[in-house]
């Protein structure tokens, strides 16, 4: 166990484990079909469905990741959000009467609609493959600071935060994880909140003192106005390929989608993306602002536990704010902001795991013309998140012998999200679209992207040879841009051959 734990920080961790285990199957509680396991019976409040969206794209890996960005660098990753905030809001406009203006289970339905069966189920492949290997690096990267935290092996920690997530999303289906999801967006809010507020105070000067410094070594600097396709982070990157980025991710994926399907109307489901777009800007900043005044804080204390070697897939400045948190806060409000890593963890895999288990069953299994009982899909349901569960422990243990897997979490989306993207909108408005040339451009998408992440280019600064390479936040647009022209060819080809036939 951690030596720099008391019986009073335990406490409040079980209390934390316990508790929303409870919450999770007192929410979740009489699910008798699929609707009430994948769309809550749809009766969910707005609100709390826009607390759950932010919550499932905020992992562990955020609020240990975004601080360590800010003390290595600066608070450049704000430029990001904008495109964050900014395709919410297009969704909201576009894309919500499309979810609900039925009883649709995944965004996939809609390829069937216009394109049938087998784009339906191209689609839904696509997210279960790249869903299962980024949410199995998510799960190894966030154990190595957890096991730190808890004084556990790498395994135990996997094992700990999936098994517990899995109990309360097997009873309780999307309802119990949405709800969870709320309260433990409020938990990590707070954690960061209380961060913001502490570190200061254990600084000469105060707050007033700590951005003079921070100021002065340039860590406030957020805007470059420079184009590029490689780091660092530039305002292009931001409007356009963050723009691009979470229309994908939370227009063309389920792991988000189905939270919006789970409103009661169209009107909900704006508020609720809305609310996430007011949300994320101020939630990222802060932990931005945690990160730079940890570096400040840091000038002047030694670190109190020797700071970690850097492990595949995550850097050594990934475990200063977990080191701060066990060695500089006081007891008590240590438990609190361990409790706010654990429950952005859980949100996380519970997002994933309800995800994987709604398009398995309702796209591959039951599909549209499903010919068994309600009772046997959602016992199948339940199966299915058992498994994922086991695969995502068996995913995320194989990552350790990966190099870089904390960029290779965003490469490994960006593989797909720009042919899922590309894919979704042909399947919505293209009218004269055909399923063969849309899936099509989706594989001719994927194997873009796989070159692309590979591929490197030298340039030469200041005297010295760098590889360069496409950073991830273009990924989703090359990979839309592919698949639209490649169906689009592939498309007037079909049509020129039909013509010559006739």
């Amino acid at each position: 166990m951690n030596p720099y734990f008391n019986l009073a920080d335990w406490i409040i961790i079980f209390a934390y484990l316990g508790g929303i285990i409870a919450l999770g199957l007192w929410f979740g509680k009489d699910q008798h079909n699929t609707r009430d396991y994948f769309l809550g019976n749809r009766n969910t409040p707005w609100w709390a469905i826009g607390l759950s969206i932010v919550a499932a794209e905020t992992s562990a890996l955020t609020i240990i990741g975004v601080p360590a960005l800010a003390y290595g660098g600066n608070i450049a990753f704000v430029q990001m959000i904008i495109g964050y905030v900014v395709a919410r809001l297009i969704l909201a406009v576009v894309m919500v009467p499309h979810y609900l203006k039925g009883e649709i289970y995944s965004p996939y339905q809609l390829f069937s609609d216009r394109l049938g069966t087998s784009a339906r189920r191209t689609a839904g492949g696509f997210f279960l493959i790249s869903e299962t290997l980024a949410a199995g690096v998510r799960v190894y990267v966030v154990s190595i600071p957890i096991q730190l935290l808890l004084g556990i092996g790498v395994l135990p920690a996997i094992v700990l935060f999936v098994g517990l997530s899995l109990i309360y999303t097997y009873v309780g289906g999307v309802k119990a994880v949405i709800w969870t999801d709320a309260v433990q967006f409020g938990l990590f809010l707070l954690g960061g909140l209380f961060a913001l507020g502490y570190i200061p105070t254990l600084v000469p000067g105060g707050f007033a003192a700590v951005l003079a410094q921070a100021a002065q070594a340039g860590k406030l600097h957020w805007f470059n106005p420079e184009f590029s396709l490689h780091q660092p982070f530039n305002i292009w990157m931001g409007v356009i390929g963050g723009t691009v980025l979470v229309l994908s991710s939370h227009g063309a994926e389920q792991l988000i989608v189905q939270r919006v399907l789970a409103c009661k109307n169209v009107a909900d489901g704006r508020k609720a993306l809305v609310l996430s777009a007011a949300l994320v800007f101020p939630l990222f900043l802060i932990f931005l602002f945690v990160g730079v005044m940890l570096w400040v804080f840091y000038q002047g204390h030694p670190f109190k536990i020797p700071l970690p070697e850097a492990q595949p897939g995550i850097k050594a400045n990934d475990f200063i704010f977990p080191i701060f948190m066990m060695t500089e806060v006081p007891h008590v409000l240590k438990g609190f902001l361990i409790v706010a890593i654990l429950a952005a963890a859980m949100s996380s895999v519970s997002s994933a795991l309800t995800s994987l288990a709604s398009v398995s069953t309702m796209d591959f299994v039951k599909g549209p013309h499903g010919q068994r009982s309600e009772n046997f899909y959602l016992r199948f349901s339940k199966g299915s998140t058992v498994a994922w569960a086991a695969i995502l422990i068996l995913t995320a243990y194989l990552s350790r012998e990966v190099a870089f897997v904390m960029n290779a979490a965003f490469t490994l989306r960006g593989l797909t999200s720009g042919a899922l993207l590309g894919g979704l909108g042909l399947a919505v408005f293209w009218k004269g679209g055909r399923a063969g040339p849309v899936i099509a451009g989706m594989f001719a998408a994927l194997g873009v992207m796989i070159w692309v992440s590979q591929f490197s280019w030298d340039v030469t600064v200041a005297g010295k040879v760098e590889a360069h390479k496409v950073f991830w936040p273009w990924f989703t647009l090359i990979g839309a841009a592919v698949t639209l022209t490649v169906a689009g060819v592939a498309n007037l080809f079909a049509g020129l051959k039909s013509s010559a036939t006739n």
